[in-house]
């Protein structure tokens, strides 16, 4: 079989696993990339977040990753939710309303990879999923899946940018895609609607002041002061998201896995200021709110009130 009828055999099965998109680009070293992430690292935008200072060369370069790789496949999958938390209520960010896309995404990619050894044979690669050092940003946009937004998001016309990306990193040779063109012209949107001013300059964000890092990442107190500038935000933030014009062709997920535990949507201020630990582990029970503890939601809770 030939490399075009291969690449089609694969986007055609992404898209019968709920895929949104995906798109193909060389295995290549990332040039463009490699003296942004550095200087993004010498200005410790990243935070507490040490990790991001860990295995510089592999987030570079995927055949450091895969032995032999010759293709990263991108691949999105929508969370847009049907249904918002009601007005009265501390925020969570939409992609943690339902089960934590991790154990979602890893299982629809093994099953692509597994498709792709049973129909065209030999093929050696590894499924990532925003746990392991790969720029999944980078190559996303660069197999013409959409365009890095302002925000530092990607951005795709006709859907917006509320969505997951992942990668398999394989051993075979596909027809690759091309970048497509940055379409976020004059806005500045995202960036005048940041509540911690996060976004320092277009296309730049200053990790350590986003609102997801202080209720997410940090495990230390959160400083005080940023108190009163987080926007009723206990879990993640999607302001720069929200605001962007090109979310409003946002359309909802078809994910049953991603739809929340109904009381995450009645819940009030007042219950979560009163919420149990009991009750924090049947809303989350396969959440990736998981990841910040009871511990980490109350005490992002009592910096908000």
């Amino acid at each position: 079989m030939n490399k075009s009828k291969n690449t089609q055999l694969i986007k055609t099965e992404a898209n019968r696993l709920g895929f949104l998109s995906c798109g193909i680009s060389k295995a290549d070293f990332l040039e463009e990339e490699a003296p942004r992430l550095e200087k993004w690292l010498n200005k410790n935008m990243h935070g507490e977040m040490s990790y991001m200072e860990n295995h510089f060369d592999k987030r570079l370069d995927p055949t450091k990753l895969v032995e032999g790789s010759k293709s990263v496949v991108s691949l999105l999958l929508n969370y847009f939710p049907t249904e918002e938390q009601r007005n009265d209520s501390y925020k969570i960010s939409k992609y943690a309303y339902g089960t934590d896309y991790h154990f979602v995404i890893k299982d629809k990619l093994k099953n692509l990879l597994n498709y792709i050894q049973e129909e065209i044979g030999n093929v050696h690669g590894r499924a990532f999923v925003d746990s392991a050092p790969v720029l999944d940003k980078a190559w996303a946009a660069k197999s013409g899946l959409g365009w890095m937004g302002k925000h530092s998001n990607l951005l795709t016309k006709q859907v917006g940018s509320f969505y997951f990306i992942a990668e398999l990193i394989i051993d075979l040779e596909l027809e690759y895609d091309t970048p497509v063109t940055d379409h976020c012209g004059a806005c500045t949107a995202c960036i005048d609607a940041c509540p911690t001013q996060a976004i320092v300059e277009p296309y730049v964000v200053d990790g350590s002041k986003c609102i997801s890092y202080f209720t997410i990442e940090l495990k230390d107190a959160i400083p005080t002061q940023v108190k009163g500038q987080f926007d009723d935000w206990m879990f993640g933030c999607d302001v720069c998201q929200d605001v962007c014009p090109w979310n409003r062709f946002s359309t909802s997920h078809k994910e049953p896995l991603f739809n929340p535990n109904p009381k995450l949507l009645e819940m009030s201020k007042k219950d979560w200021e009163e919420i149990t630990e009991e009750v924090f582990a049947e809303i989350f029970k396969k959440s990736a709110v998981k990841r910040t503890k009871f511990s980490g939601l109350t005490r992002n809770i009592k910096f908000l009130k």
